[in-house]
């Protein structure tokens, strides 16, 4: 379904799905549990024997950082071309690259240089989350 932004943007995506994408990207670069209580989970103690006495299971948290990764990866591997190419025309509006008025020739840009790795360039950045909020809110989303 595409949605129209309040100013008559057709967006090309469900801003549902880019908040969706935006929340995914934020728990990928955050890399921080949701047990995460002021930096006491990266604290190490040594006890009386010299030891490590910190229990984090580092693999687990990695796995389930890793899953949701390669979610999104494959979540954004299947947007069509239009669809990544406002994904990618949202972020360059939320990093400020273009304004939101610049809608259009943000997408005609993100168009021109569409290809296969859309995800790799995404995730690559690390505020891509912030970036896609950023670029709804410009456009009026």
């Amino acid at each position: 379904m595409k949605l129209r932004a309040t100013n008559d943007i057709d967006l090309g995506i469900d801003t549902d799905t880019v908040r969706f994408f935006a929340e995914k990207a934020r728990a990928i670069s955050s890399g921080v549990s949701s047990d995460y209580e002021d930096g006491a989970e990266h604290e190490v103690e040594f006890g009386d024997e010299g030891g490590d006495s910190h229990r984090h299971d580092g693999l687990a948290e990695e796995e389930s950082d890793d899953m949701t990764e390669s979610e999104l990866r494959s979540l954004i591997a299947d947007l069509n071309v239009d669809e990544a190419a406002a994904l990618v025309a949202l972020v360059w509006i939320g990093r400020g690259d273009y304004s939101g008025s610049e809608w259009e020739d943000a997408l005609a840009a993100a168009r021109s240089r569409a290809n296969k790795r859309t995800a790799d360039y995404l995730l690559g950045m690390p505020m891509l989350g912030d970036w896609l909020e950023e670029g709804l809110e410009a456009v009026g989303a």
